[in-house]
C-alpha cells in the first residue's frame, strides 16, 4: 500500500497557502509563480512532479476553493481576453470587505475584538510567509500584512489524507463504511474521483466498483482506515467530478426539506434561516442526510420544532429522550414532540 511522504504539505494547508498567495496581490499571479512560489507545489516540484502534473493539482485546487464558495479570478491578456497562455490568478479582497456603512453594537465589538484576537499576522505559517517573499522578490506587489488564514487545519475526518491522495494518484480505494441506519459497517471499494464539502461536512465522490455506478461517501461514516490499493484508474475520470458531485448533492437536497418552526433571535434561528426558505408554517431546510440533520436539530434543543416528516421529527425527538435519560430524567415522549 503507498504511503505518503510525511514532509509533504498536507492538501488542506497547501489550498490555504494558495488562498493567501491569490489575496496577496491585487495583480494576480502567473500559474508559474504559482507552482514554483506557494508551499505544496514548490515542494512536488523540487521532489520531480512533472508540470503537466502540478498544473492538474492547481486546477483541481481551484475547483475545490470555488465549490468552498472562494471565488478566483482569471485574469486574461488585456489585448486578447480569451489567451490564457499567460493568465494571472487572484481572488478578489473587495468581496470579502465589510460595507463602509456597516455598524456593530457594543456587544458586537467586543466579540469581534474577542475573535480578532485569536487570529494575527502570526498565525500565518513560516511557508506561507516563505511563499510571499518569493512572490514580492518576483518584483509583483504584495499586499501586508494578510491578516486572519491560518494554514494549519486540522480535520476531524482520517480519510481525507489517504482519499486526496489517493485521487492525486489514480488509485482505487477500500474502506468500510456505516451507513446511517444500519447496524453494521460494509466494505466498500471505489475509484475516487473528488472530495468536495457540502453544508459544512466532506464527502468523497467516486464510482462504486461493486454497485457499477457513481455514488457519494460521507466521510465521518467511515469508520475504517482508507487503503489505497495498487489498482489504477484512467485519471481523465476525474474530469468535472466535482461538479457532478456537488450538483447531485444540491438536487438531493431540493428533493428532500424539512418543515420546522425555530424560536427568532436564537442561535438556531441565526444559523438554519441562512439555508432555509420561509414557509406558512416555520421554514423549509433542505437536507442531504435525515440522520445528520437530525443530530443538528436535537443540538438545538427547544429553539426547533420539527413540524414533517415524521421520521426526521422522531429522529428528533429518539435523541433528545437519550440525553433526557443520559442525565436521570423520565420522560413519555409528549414533551419532547411538542418542543
Amino acid at each position: 500500500m503507498p504511503t505518503e511522504s510525511p514532509s509533504r504539505t498536507a492538501p488542506e494547508e497547501r489550498l490555504v497557502n494558495l488562498v493567501v498567495a491569490l489575496m496577496a496581490t491585487e495583480q494576480g499571479l502567473t500559474k508559474d509563480t504559482i507552482l514554483s512560489s506557494v508551499t505544496g507545489y514548490r515542494e512536488q516540484s523540487s521532489a520531480g512532479a512533472s508540470k503537466d502534473a502540478l498544473e492538474k493539482m492547481f486546477e483541481r485546487d481551484k475547483q475545490t476553493l470555488r465549490g468552498l464558495g472562494i471565488q478566483v479570478e482569471t485574469i486574461g491578456d488585456y489585448a486578447d481576453p480569451d489567451d490564457l497562455r499567460e493568465a494571472r490568478y487572484r481572488i478578489p479582497t473587495a468581496e470579502y470587505e465589510l460595507p463602509a456603512d456597516i455598524q456593530f453594537s457594543p456587544a458586537e465589538l467586543a466579540v469581534l475584538n474577542l475573535a480578532g484576537g485569536v487570529w494575527s499576522e502570526s498565525s500565518m505559517s513560516a511557508d506561507a510567509r516563505s511563499g510571499l517573499r518569493k512572490i514580492r522578490a518576483l518584483g509583483i506587489d504584495v499586499d501586508a500584512p494578510i491578516i486572519g488564514y491560518s494554514p494549519r487545519i486540522s480535520l476531524r475526518e482520517t480519510a481525507f489524507r489517504p482519499l486526496q491522495s489517493a485521487i492525486e494518484q489514480g488509485r482505487v480505494v477500500h474502506f468500510s463504511y456505516l451507513k446511517a441506519g444500519e447496524d453494521a459497517a460494509r466494505r466498500r471499494r471505489i475509484r475516487p474521483l473528488a472530495l468536495v464539502e457540502y453544508e459544512a461536512r466532506w464527502h468523497v465522490y467516486g464510482f462504486d466498483l461493486d454497485q457499477g455506478e457513481p455514488r457519494t461517501f460521507l466521510l465521518s461514516r467511515i469508520v475504517s482506515d482508507v487503503e489505497i490499493t495498487r489498482t489504477s484508474f484512467d485519471l481523465a475520470e476525474r474530469d468535472g467530478a466535482g461538479d457532478r458531485a456537488l450538483a447531485g448533492l444540491a438536487d438531493l437536497a431540493g428533493r428532500q426539506r424539512a418543515l420546522v418552526e425555530i424560536t427568532p433571535g436564537t442561535e438556531a434561528a441565526l444559523r438554519l434561516q441562512r439555508r432555509a426558505e420561509p414557509a406558512d408554517q416555520g421554514f423549509l431546510v433542505p437536507f442531504v442526510d435525515l440522520h445528520i440533520l437530525a443530530d443538528e436539530l436535537a443540538s438545538y434543543g427547544p429553539e426547533v420544532r420539527v413540524v414533517e416528516p415524521a421520521p426526521l421529527r422522531d429522529a428528533v425527538i429518539a435523541r433528545l429522550e437519550r440525553v433526557l435519560a443520559l442525565h436521570g430524567g423520565e420522560s413519555d415522549g409528549t414533551e419532547a414532540s411538542s418542543r
